[in-house]
């Protein structure tokens, strides 16, 4: 395959793309319930590039235009939260928000019929099925291939953070996993999830991508899902790690964070003090200790091999972005992330309304309880 490089050419880097993964819910039960036909024929042309497919018919992707800020990106989820709800009135669904779905069985979901997710479905049998997952991804644009290589191999350190105030995911098939991100773990049996190594440079990126491709590994380079990524067809450092959001002001924390790193990373590199080298080991350690336990839990500083908290990585990727955040105008989310940190995340949230009331109350606040307007914290 012959990659353009000059995909990664922008007359503005550090542009902004957010994705988002819906449930399409029974407007009573919360079930999951197949919808995602009825969108695609309902959106209008001017709408088609802003929806698509997921894995199954229960699910929808939404995804903003190439956006120059935060801001800009943040309207366009507004609007395209609230069309997706407008056409749920007209096609009997109801949106709801969670990294997993609290009750769904897999056995029961369709997958849908086109030729790209039948490969998936045939590639991974019983397991593409168990794939009932929502996720958060972020864009980032950044300027030269090489760039690029170098600030996603320093990025995987903040993946243990961010996963960590993202996590949502506690239920599934009806269980308390004790998980806190079960999302990480469902989507994890899929090959080329993980974590990835370090890239040498953008040459070794590339092969690895033609190897799959000459072997029948992959179809395209799209089929590489690792928690962080080099796109090589829009040009950006894309963030997979976040399950799904129900605040807005969540979604905008995530973003503004990525692209504050993303700025903080290539800073460092231009000035040749950027940190890429770390144990792999330590790296998903970090990881499943995010997934898996709270904030105080202890891990290893992918950095420096030290023992700290979930906590204190958290503090220092702040640390480490403060100036970028105030330099893009988004340093008011700094009271979000200490919103997360001292009343927990969306799936603490879950658990409470469960403990209280029940799964069945559980899957009515996940429709119930999604922002449509952009409210912070003391409004």
């Amino acid at each position: 395959m012959i990659i353009n490089k000059d995909i990664f050419q922008h007359d503005n880097p550090f542009t902004i793309g957010i994705e988002e993964e819906y449930m399409l819910c029974h407007p009573e039960s919360g079930d999951l319930i197949n919808r995602a036909n009825e969108i695609m024929d309902s959106i209008g042309n001017e709408l088609q590039s802003r929806y698509s497919y997921e894995l199954l018919l229960s699910e929808i992707e939404i995804n903003t235009s190439v956006c120059q800020t935060v801001s800009e990106a943040m309207e366009e989820i507004t609007f395209l939260r609230e069309n997706t709800k407008k056409i749920g009135e007209s096609c009997d669904f109801r949106l709801g928000i969670s990294g997993t779905h609290p009750t769904a069985i897999c056995k029961d979901q369709t997958f849908v019929d086109n030729e790209s997710y039948q490969w998936v479905s045939n590639q991974l049998g019983y397991y593409a099925q168990r794939n009932i997952t929502f996720a958060n991804h972020v864009h980032v644009a950044v300027n030269g291939e090489e760039c690029a290589i170098h600030v996603a191999n320093s990025l995987r350190r903040w993946i243990a953070p961010l996963l960590a105030l993202s996590a949502n995911s506690p239920f599934f098939e009806g269980e308390l996993t004790g998980l806190r991100s079960s999302r990480t773990f469902q989507f994890s049996v899929f090959p080329r999830t993980n974590i990835p190594d370090h890239f040498n440079n953008f040459n070794e990126y590339k092969s690895i991508i033609n190897k799959y491709l000459e072997s029948n590994t992959i179809e395209k380079p799209r089929q590489i899902w690792w928690k962080i990524r080099p796109h090589i067809e829009f040009g950006t450092i894309e963030f997979r790690i976040c399950d799904a959001q129900r605040s807005l002001r969540n979604i905008e924390m995530l973003a503004a964070l990525s692209q504050a790193l993303v700025y903080r990373a290539v800073e460092d590199y231009n000035s040749g003090t950027l940190i890429e080298s770390f144990n792999l080991e330590f790296l998903n350690d970090g990881l499943w200790k995010a997934a898996r336990f709270p904030l105080d839990t202890k891990m290893i500083d992918p950095a420096n091999n030290e023992v700290c908290t979930l906590l204190e990585q958290i503090e220092q990727m702040m640390d480490y972005v403060h100036a970028s955040l105030q330099y893009f105008n988004n340093a008011h989310i700094i009271k979000t992330v200490h919103h997360i940190c001292n009343n927990g995340t969306e799936g603490d949230d879950q658990i409470k309304v469960y403990s209280e009331s029940g799964i069945e109350a559980l899957k009515q606040y996940l429709m119930d309880n999604i922002e449509f307007k952009l409210n912070y914290i003391g409004e």
